[in-house]
């Protein structure tokens, strides 16, 4: 199960549109395109690769975003605005394997027919940890996910 880099991490913010704002206008980022998961959102590039996903949080998260990500914190300011931290990686059926093994649970996550394949495992603090995969990974191996935010 080879970790390949840091794919982003998704902060919980009170405003969507301050935020990015901010983001934009102090760090520089970019705002650039992101799939549609249906939940208010934005994701921020850094020399071309995006680094920072922000979606609204707080107790009034709609339905669609639980049923994707979920919601381990109703933060909307302090550290505990941290949903996730995502990672790139290979070797998804070695992985599932691997993760099935250590009696880690997870879940199976899939943006679109053509987006990546996500796992969504939690580590022994309670903090989730979010595993992409080329989809064509999963389409060679026949793997399947469990809900894809498309069908949301």
């Amino acid at each position: 199960m080879p970790l390949t880099s840091l794919d982003h991490y998704l902060l919980q913010v009170a405003d969507l549109e301050a935020s990015k704002n901010w983001y934009v206008r102090v760090l520089g980022m970019e705002e650039g395109p992101m799939p549609d998961f249906r939940v208010p959102a934005c994701w921020l590039y850094v020399n071309g690769a995006p680094v920072l996903h922000m979606t609204v949080g707080g107790k009034d998260v709609s339905e669609v975003r639980l049923k994707y990500l979920g919601q381990e914190s109703q933060a909307t300011s302090g550290s505990g605005v941290i949903d996730h931290v995502a990672f790139k990686a290979t070797g998804l059926a070695e992985t599932i394997a691997h993760l099935e093994a250590e009696g880690a649970e997870f879940t199976k996550r899939q943006v679109d027919a053509e987006g990546a394949f996500q796992l969504f495992v939690k580590g022994p603090d309670g903090v989730k940890i979010e595993l992409n995969f080329d989809v064509a990974e999963a389409k060679s191996a026949g793997i399947e996910p469990t809900l894809m935010a498309s069908d949301l």
